[in-house]
């Protein structure tokens, strides 16, 4: 077991402790204000959820590939329900909340759009199109920063910046090289929002990406690969990689001019089945499992997996 606090002070206790077994079926243990905390949390039985943001509070909100619905749950209590209902046409995979938590964005995948939800009642506010229609195109997840959304596309070589309802298309250049399958996916902000990061899953590859040229630079790993890369969390210089089929999540410290990262740890646990993406809620990570071995079914149990204990 291990403390974040060791790897970087700025991560301020993400987790207490990491790498604890966690059984699927929901246990649970206190958390750093003495409640207890679930450590796996049901969703509805055949939602295929992908993305995860934190909001106010204990609150957090999944999304569901296939509809586009939208749950929102607590975090403490281990409960939630269907705040967005799923509809014909939409999808739901990068998902984040802003800042004052009153809306959730959304990456719409195979629609090219972007989505946007009132947080606290589900309301529609905007669909954006993003990408041309009938174009092959997947927008696969989403960061915010003081400049407006950012989204990747994992099959068009370019991302969307979104700012006051008018959407910009960004080619990439420099670095990063698209091939078969998917490429750039999770994305964050650094800096300040001067800097994108973003890791591209077939490759393995980190890159960071100025957000007004698209200028890509890769990331020196020092021969390390994040094969499978999916969502990112940043909290300072660390840098948490989801690298979904895999199970695991590489723990990344990256210089201070971004130009280099090693990985200093692997965190793992019993009750991963294909995590996705990361949000942070009240000094805990949580993820969740998109068990994308099995085949979809309504029946397919799906959940929410606190990553320490």
């Amino acid at each position: 077991m291990f403390s974040l606090r060791r790897i970087h002070v700025v991560v301020l206790g993400l987790l207490a402790a990491l790498l604890v077994p966690t059984a699927v079926a929901a246990k649970s243990g206190k958390d750093k204000r003495g409640g207890k905390a679930p450590a796996t949390i049901p969703l509805p039985n055949g939602f295929q959820p992908e993305g995860i943001a934190a909001g106010k509070g204990k609150d957090l909100y999944v999304g569901s590939i296939p509809t586009g619905a939208i749950w929102k749950g607590d975090a403490k209590k281990g409960t939630g329900s269907v705040l967005v209902p799923g509809r014909e046409g939409r999808a739901a995979i990068g998902v984040k909340v802003d800042k004052r938590a009153k809306r959730i964005v959304v990456a719409g995948g195979t629609t090219g759009k972007a989505f946007v939800y009132g947080a606290r009642d589900g309301r529609d506010i905007a669909q954006l199109q993003l990408a041309p229609a009938g174009q092959d195109t997947f927008v696969n997840d989403v960061t915010l920063t003081r400049r407006g959304a950012f989204f990747t596309d994992s099959r068009l070589k370019q991302i969307y910046r979104v700012r006051g309802g008018k959407v910009r298309t960004i080619p990439l250049t420099g670095d990063i090289a698209y091939e078969t399958g998917n490429n750039a996916n999770g994305i964050e902000s650094a800096k300040g929002g001067r800097v994108l990061i973003t890791v591209q899953t077939n490759t393995g590859k980190l890159f960071t990406v100025n957000p007004r040229t698209g200028v890509t630079d890769e990331i020196d790993l020092g021969g390390a690969s994040l094969a499978n890369g999916d969502g990112l969390l940043l909290r300072g210089r660390t840098l948490f990689v989801v690298q979904n089929r895999l199970n695991k999540i590489a723990v990344v410290r990256l210089s201070r001019n971004l130009r280099s990262g090693r990985v200093v740890r692997e965190l793992t646990n019993p009750a991963f089945d294909v995590p996705t993406t990361l949000a942070a809620s009240h000094g805990r990570l949580y993820t969740v499992n998109a068990r994308f071995g099995i085949a979809p079914s309504p029946d397919n149990r799906y959940d929410v997996v606190r990553v320490g204990r």
